[in-house]
């Protein structure tokens, strides 16, 4: 059970990596196409990690969400998030800036919305097409590897698996309207401009804690009963 949780874990983790490298490849496609290519120039419409990679937000903060429960320590509640280098972008480039700058805004929960669906189909062909699919796929889902699987088939749904968790955590997670979560941009366009300028100088320390405690909570709430249906499709469909 151990080594399954662990090699559960490595998928996630790789898996959370390369969901942030196309998240900020969709920001920075999206105001590329819409006339900002400030990101394109800096190389970020790329799905190569090495663009996007944020020391602390995607490589230490997820490694001790994603590992500190198998070595007896849950620090961030078991969150499947994290964070990329932002994507530059300069809106007086846009033609239709507040329009343009939401459109780039939801580009990347999109993505991840994409994604996590891309990785649902995947595990409902290999739940119709593989002898025994549905009980490998919904073993894998309650983190349990079943003996006897081919490796190949296995590691298919386990990055499918994955790619719901982490996928929808992210989706959920960059829409709160926390600064500097997507979610707070597209708030931020919505209120008048006294309302903007007490929002622009909410001190990073209140964000932080609001990202952890309170949108922690609040991304829970979400994901527990859409992985129910995730799972009730994967059971029925």
């Amino acid at each position: 059970m151990q080594s399954a949780a662990f090699t559960f874990a490595l998928f996630e983790f790789v898996l959370l990596i390369f969901s942030l490298s196309v998240h900020e490849c969709c920001h920075a496609w999206m105001a590329s196409r819409l006339g900002d290519q400030t990101a394109r120039l800096e190389g970020r419409v790329t799905l190569n990690p090495m663009y996007h990679v944020d020391p602390v937000g995607t490589l230490l903060f997820p490694a001790i969400a994603i590992f500190g429960p198998l070595l007896g320590f849950g620090m961030f509640g078991g969150m499947l998030i994290g964070w990329a280098k932002p994507t530059p972008v300069i809106s007086r480039n846009f033609r239709k800036i507040r329009r343009d700058e939401n459109l780039v805004t939801l580009a990347g929960p999109a993505s991840n919305l994409a994604l996590a669906l891309i990785a649902l189909v995947v595990l409902l062909v290999v739940a119709h097409v593989v002898p025994g699919g549905r009980e490998i796929v919904l073993y894998t889902f309650h983190e349990s590897l079943l003996p006897g699987v081919d490796s190949t088939v296995q590691a298919l749904v386990l990055l499918g698996v994955a790619g719901i968790l982490i996928n929808l955590s992210l989706f959920f997670f960059n829409l709160l309207p926390v600064p500097p979560l997507d979610g707070s941009h597209l708030l931020r366009n919505l209120l008048p401009y006294n309302a903007v300028q007490t929002y622009d100088k909410i001190p990073f320390w209140v964000s932080w804690l609001l990202m952890i405690f309170v949108g922690g909570y609040i991304l829970r709430l979400l994901l527990i009963p859409t992985l129910g249906f995730v799972l009730f499709v994967l059971a029925r469909a």
